[in-house]
């Protein structure tokens, strides 16, 4: 997930916190709509999994049991795929183990390795691929640039350090049971991928067309909104134990916020785990066009042009910070959101600050490079035994596998390699589930430091970060200035 920095005028900063509902009767109706929209999605979430675990079932019964393919050796096929799957949840979990032990060494190591892991799958994809897999692997490569390039724009040393500080305060006393949350959760990744792996491995043993590429998408589909929910339940019960600690030095067991969350808040969860992604991806779009036109994040949430305008009122519609209110206050998503972020934007500066936060890019890449470990894993293990399917075993459904859909649904040969491929999306999944408590802390620590942050459990090192940014973009500002009289003065000459 990329952040965003951003900077608001100090009257933006001072405004205060309006009601968006005027009325009882308005105030009703929101309440009644937004407790539809809850259970409507609470249902659909439920019937989801009810109808992708039967279809599932189905799939793997009618290709392993009742038909009978000479061309798919189910041993060949399950053995690499399982494995990686496995290996995924243990690289999750020694990710956790070694970023409790030493923050900034890991961080640092994550923002390293996942460009170069990447880049490793994309070599290997152009170095033993056929037909169209060499192309696929040069777009992982161009990815591994991207990367790089975002690392080495965006992740100054500065907001190393302050995200590694920030890091250390928010998760020096975690909640109990947190990390038994975590290991439950990373566990249960793998085991719902390797079921779900079942019913793909059925489809892939009868190859009728069409009907079993819609099966497999259906499935890959189920999969990742799920994971996001799973991941956000997590966030929304670690992040209510934390914040409760970080505001009135309570203990909270997040055990029983957790079973508050899947009671009464599952389907605030099920809405923000599909608009956050969303939106994320749009800020994100908007953010790197005003990069490219020599602007900064003050200038793009001052509001000066229409994609400014968008991003400045899509976040509070959906944020990742309302998860922290959902939690806390058992609010709708998008209420949440919106009290959320307009706290931050009561206290000058702290908005920029917390959008300048690299927690969830270090775990976006850290997942990354899990399901590019596992890639490679699998796919020189497959290459060993079974050449024809060693194109299932890497990332290119994750990248582009609806173009393959397109064009490659007549190949029997590819709807092999198509239909198991998938299991690379399942791995960077389960990477942000095993990390979800991580995120959950930040998020709580900077919620609770906006709510008050004059309370005891905060330092000065967020009004020191936010005199220091003021301090760079006064210079940068600066350096702006003298370049734009330079230019003008060669013009003049000329």
């Amino acid at each position: 997930q990329e952040i965003e920095q951003t900077v608001t005028t100090p009257a933006a900063t001072q405004q205060p916190q309006q009601d968006v509902v005027t009325s009882p009767a308005a105030a009703q109706q929101q309440t009644l709509t937004g407790r539809f929209f809850r259970c409507l999605f609470t249902s659909i979430f439920y019937s989801q999994l009810i109808l992708i675990s039967a279809l599932v079932i189905f799939l793997t019964l009618r290709g392993l049991l009742f038909t009978k393919s000479p061309n798919f050796h189910p041993k060949k096929w399950y053995t690499p795929l399982l494995s990686s799957v496995a290996l995924s949840g243990l690289l999750s979990l020694s990710w956790q183990c070694l970023f409790l032990c030493n923050i900034a060494s890991t961080s640092k190591a994550t923002i390293i390795l996942a460009p170069l892991l990447t880049f490793s799958v994309g070599i290997f994809l152009v170095l033993y691929g056929k037909t169209f897999v060499p192309g696929i692997g040069g777009l992982l490569i161009l990815f591994s640039f991207a990367q790089a390039i975002h690392s080495w724009l965006f992740v100054t040393r500065r907001r190393r350090e302050f995200t590694f500080t920030i890091t250390a305060l928010s998760t020096s006393v975690l909640p109990p049971r947190t990390r038994l949350i975590a290991v439950v959760s990373s566990i249960l990744s793998v085991l719902y991928s390797a079921f779900l792996a079942a019913g793909i491995g059925g489809a892939t043993a009868t190859r009728r067309g069409l009907v079993d590429i819609l099966f497999i998408s259906l499935i890959v589909i189920s999969l990742a909104w799920t994971m996001q929910v799973l991941k956000n339940v997590q966030v929304v019960a670690v992040s209510k134990a934390a914040y409760v600690h970080f505001a009135n030095y309570d203990v909270i067991n997040a055990c029983d916020a957790l079973c508050g969350t899947l009671r009464s808040q599952l389907g605030s969860v099920c809405i923000g785990s599909t608009l956050v992604p969303v939106f994320v991806v749009i800020r994100g779009m908007i953010r790197t066009v005003n990069r490219g036109g020599n602007g900064s994040d003050r200038t793009m949430y001052a509001g000066h042009g229409d994609c400014a305008w968008v991003a400045n009122h899509m976040v509070l519609v959906g944020n990742r910070y309302g998860f922290v209110h959902v939690g806390v206050h058992n609010k709708g998503f998008v209420q949440a959101s919106r009290d959320a972020w307009q706290e931050f934007r009561r206290t000058v500066g702290l908005e920029e600050l917390v959008d300048a936060d690299l927690t969830s890019s270090i775990c976006f890449l850290s997942a990354f490079g899990i399901g590019a470990i596992s890639a490679l894993t699998a796919g020189i293990w497959e290459l060993n035994i079974h050449e024809d399917y060693f194109f299932q075993m890497t990332l290119y459904a994750f990248i582009i596998g609806y173009f393959v859909v397109s064009f490659h649904y007549q190949n029997k040969k590819e709807l092999k390699r198509l239909s198991s491929c998938n299991f690379v999306l399942w791995c960077v999944f389960q990477g942000r589930v095993s990390s979800a408590w991580l995120q959950a802390c930040v998020m709580a620590y900077f919620v609770a430091y906006a709510a008050n942050p004059e309370g005891a459990n905060f330092d000065n090192t967020i009004p020191e970060r936010i005199a220091r940014q003021n301090v760079e973009e006064n210079k940068r500002l600066a350096d702006n200035e003298v370049r734009q009289t330079e230019e003008e003065e060669e013009i003049t000459y000329m």
